[in-house]
């Protein structure tokens, strides 16, 4: 059976299990699928004593995959689509992007960037607009954001209604 649309997020070797966290929780906002990571060093502090510093508030991470894996290329299928988000010359600015159905947004270490062989493997190269370099996680909010406000599914207050919290009930005046 093949899904019409599939949405992965790619870490390669995150360090900072607060970034996870919060990569975590913006699937869950987005609906994406699933999260793969490369590299030693978030399994190394997470189990370092950081629940404290969970940001994965809303649980996404009982329902949606986080799975370590060799390469984040062999952890999709052919179908999908490899899209790099990192600030790197020649990339399609954010807002220009058209987002394919089925796709798998790879990003970059807090302290580095993809490797040339990965770039160069992408259907897809794009970046962010800012001044500076965002925060891994924010960047990815800002990325599943725009995907999102770019698709057809959004439907006012349906959405409203299903995403906020259980105690707000305010509406517009109208």
């Amino acid at each position: 059976m093949s899904m019409i649309s599939f949405v992965a997020i790619g870490l390669v070797n995150p360090k900072s299990p607060t970034n996870v966290g919060g990569i975590m929780r913006a699937v869950g906002c987005y609906s994406a699928d699933a999260v793969f990571y490369t590299g030693k060093r978030y399994e190394l502090a997470a189990t370092n004593g950081t629940a404290q510093y969970n940001t994965d508030t809303k649980r996404a991470s009982s329902s949606i995959p986080l799975k370590k894996v060799e390469s984040l290329l062999d952890a999709i299928e052919p179908d999908v689509k490899v899209v790099c988000v990192d600030l790197v010359e020649g990339a399609i600015p954010l807002p220009e992007f058209e987002h394919p159905d089925k796709a798998i947004y790879i990003f970059g270490p807090e302290d580095g960037t993809i490797s040339q062989q990965v770039i160069n493997g992408a259907d897809a190269v794009v970046y962010v607009p800012t001044v500076g370099c965002m925060n891994l996680a924010a960047s990815v909010n800002v990325l599943l954001y725009d995907r999102l406000a770019k698709s057809a599914s959004i439907a006012s207050d349906e959405l409203i209604r299903s995403s906020r919290d259980t105690n707000n009930r305010v509406r517009v005046k109208g």
